[in-house]
């Protein structure tokens, strides 16, 4: 069974980790996103229970949460913004440190900082599980027809962006469908990025991705944009 899902919003960034004044968002939601999206409206909640003799501040993913075959396609090309915001921070070494006294404990160091932002987020994902159940909840989950108590909203990659509509498609509509890009290409694809697949909160460096880029034109997805997140099932 595959599930097909028509995703827009009026603004979304997805970012990967960065520092610095310039903070960017990849061209189109990555797969580990979209995992957490689907899973969401299905009512399944993602969040590890800490252990008791924890002291981590990190709420970490669940390792038992189902993985999902997901494809990532992009309907035109979102336009981009920038918004500038202050950023307060702790500087690294004693630069300002003349001011800490003024704020009474609090950050003392501010900068402006730009945001990129898409405008007119227009994306269609496929996605397929390996219990075709978790798939009929989530069009139960849109129709407001789940029991469960769903933890918080969905939203577009930033939780002040929120999402204008999402549909269920009786089958997929034809998109730029981002794929992995072959270890035997020799150039750079037109509008490759790298996007993440498996997220680990408390060891970054675990954290999987994959580089991609769109197909060349709109079609339906072709088997090499089919992704396993946030890893393939155990056989």
């Amino acid at each position: 069974m595959t599930l097909w899902l028509h995703v827009r919003a009026p603004f979304a960034a997805f970012r990967w980790m960065q520092a610095g004044v310039f903070r960017g968002t990849l061209p189109i939601i990555p797969p580990s996103a979209a995992w957490g999206l689907v899973l969401n409206l299905a009512g399944v909640d993602t969040r590890a229970d800490p252990a008791p003799s924890s002291r981590e501040v990190t709420t970490q993913i669940r390792p038992d949460a189902p993985a999902l075959r997901i494809a990532c396609g992009a309907r035109g090309e979102p336009q981009r913004g920038l918004l500038y915001q202050q950023l307060h921070s702790y500087p690294v070494g004693s630069s300002g440190k003349e001011l800490a006294a003024r704020t009474h404990g609090a950050k003392y160091w501010i900068a402006p900082v730009r945001r990129e932002v898409l405008l007119d987020l227009d994306v269609v994902l496929g996605v397929e599980a390996d219990d075709p159940s978790l798939l009929a909840r989530v069009a139960r989950g849109l129709r407001g027809e789940l029991p469960d108590q769903r933890y918080g909203l969905p939203f577009a990659g930033d939780n002040n962006f929120l999402i204008d509509r999402i549909d269920v498609l009786p089958a997929p509509i034809p998109a730029r469908w981002y794929a992995p890009v072959r270890d035997t290409d020799t150039e750079p694809a037109p509008g490759s990025c790298r996007v993440t697949v498996g997220i680990d909160r408390a060891d970054s460096g675990r954290t999987t991705s994959r580089l991609v880029a769109p197909t060349v034109e709109s079609t339906h997805p072709p088997d090499a944009a089919w992704i396993w997140v946030p890893r393939a099932p155990v056989q």
